[in-house]
């Protein structure tokens, strides 16, 4: 069954909302942690993801010229800046406050916005150990999404390889080696991540 607007809206502001619960739950340890994103500590992923809540259309363009038009570069000083900026109760707070807001990423619709949060989210979770699971409905919606041009964006090495959930009715490629993991495990593989917690040479 196809899911509407008003409840993609809805699992985007309770993704937000749990998140946010995750976050006022961490020690100062964890908060300095490497995440699933190189180079960045838990904090940098938190302030990474309310960005599109604190910078207008404006400011996120004068960002971006200021980077000399290189988003990836933009959005990396853009969380840094805010991490030392912002205290953990604050950038959790900008993920509950906005569980709400209309941002979505400056390619995609509510699914890509989705995204957004639950990838970001499982780079924090997942390094940290926490065993948080996304509802399956979530899931289900961004496994869907999981196309050659995903993959090609986010650089998922997945050449020659099929993943295949083992707790849902879900595959993808038709590669001879087949990777058999949850579907969560399977939706960082496709968004470019590793599943390992990263060294401090690998996150540098």
């Amino acid at each position: 069954m196809e899911t509407t607007a008003t409840e993609m809206r809805a699992e985007i502001a309770a993704e937000r909302r749990e998140l946010a619960d995750v976050l006022d739950g961490l020690t100062d340890e964890q908060w300095d942690a490497r995440s699933l994103c190189g180079g960045w500590r838990v904090r940098e992923v938190a302030g990474h993801m309310s960005m599109g809540f604190r910078y207008s259309f404006g400011r996120t363009a004068l960002e971006l010229v200021r980077a000399g038009g290189n988003l990836h570069r933009m959005t990396d000083r853009l969380a840094r800046r805010d991490a030392a900026a912002l205290t953990p109760r604050e950038l959790a707070a900008a993920l509950r406050d906005n569980a709400h807001h209309p941002w979505k990423p400056p390619v995609g619709g509510l699914e890509t916005a989705l995204g957004h949060d639950v990838i970001h989210g499982l780079d924090i979770t997942v390094p940290l150990g926490l065993g948080r699971r996304v509802p399956e409905k979530r899931l289900r919606i961004l496994l869907e999404t999981v196309t050659p041009k995903t993959i090609r964006f986010f650089k998922a090495d997945l050449e020659g390889v099929t993943l295949r959930a083992t707790d849902l009715d879900w595959s993808y490629g038709t590669g001879a080696r087949v990777v058999n993991r949850p579907a969560q495990e399977l939706l960082l593989l496709a968004y470019g991540r590793t599943l390992h917690r990263p060294t401090e040479k690998e996150a540098s």
